[in-house]
């Protein structure tokens, strides 16, 4: 488990910064706030970013944005290479209050890099112009189907088995399993789930599962390996795709 060390920003006026983080597999970052908005950028990598009520699945080319003061972890799936974009309280407002995972666009995405590259220059019109425009793009980005409601963490148990099924949301793994690898009865932790998230286990483990199969698709993951890896047959799985979507896993990678 790593801190999160806030930036400093006050030598400069500028409305926006940008900074590269590099994360190892496995890492976790406890939960954080920063006066700043922030949006994370997944260059490469896949990680969950975590708030008080949701977790959001974030795969490479996609992004979450923070508004300020909003407490988050992370939890790196697969070495990150991140890019965060860090913006002052009044710049931030043009975003929203809510939390949000959105597609990076090849603009926006350029944008992005050259902030970060040119972060030694943050008072001068070239970054500032790429600042407005970023702001511009980000504003536009569209939001995507990647979060998954999350218990508040009073107890360990429930919180030990939805990172467990976050980690590996194959329905091949039992409840029961799970149960006994969180160290509580299948009872006990359904009631806890019903009374914290108002669903069942099985309910909630279909959001993971279909949060990661959305982020899977996006990267152009064949339908079928997605639906191995979640315990599923193509057959069934495109049906409860389908069931809780609308659309099936081909005519989402179409859209």
């Amino acid at each position: 488990m790593a801190r999160a060390a806030p930036p400093d920003f006050d030598a400069t006026t500028a409305s926006l910064r940008a900074l590269a983080r590099s994360y190892p597999r496995g890492l976790h970052i406890e939960p954080h706030s920063h006066d700043w908005g922030q949006v994370l950028y997944a260059m490469s990598g896949v990680m969950w970013v975590e708030t008080p009520h949701e977790a959001l699945l974030v795969p490479p080319n996609r992004a979450v944005w923070l508004p300020p003061r909003v407490p988050h972890g992370i939890r790196v799936v697969s070495e990150l290479q991140m890019r965060n974009i860090y913006l002052r309280p009044g710049t931030a407002d043009s975003l929203g209050e809510q939390v949000q995972a959105f597609e990076v666009g090849g603009l926006l995405r350029e944008l992005i890099l050259h902030l970060v590259e040119h972060e030694s220059e943050p008072d001068t019109d070239y970054y500032q112009a790429l600042s407005r425009l970023a702001v511009l793009e980000l504003q536009r980005a569209r939001s995507l189907l990647l979060r998954v409601p999350l218990p508040d963490e009073s107890d360990r148990r429930l919180s030990n088995l939805c990172q467990a099924v976050m980690a590996e949301p194959s329905q091949e793994i039992s409840f029961e399993q799970h149960a006994a690898d969180a160290g509580a009865s299948v009872r006990t932790l359904a009631r806890l789930l019903q009374r914290s998230l108002g669903m069942g286990f099985a309910q909630w483990r279909r959001q993971v599962q279909l949060a990661t199969a959305v982020a899977q698709l996006s990267e152009g993951v064949p339908v079928s390996t997605v639906a191995h890896a979640l315990g599923y047959q193509p057959g069934s799985f495109s049906e409860m795709f389908r069931r809780e979507l609308g659309v099936t896993p081909s005519e989402y990678c179409a859209r």
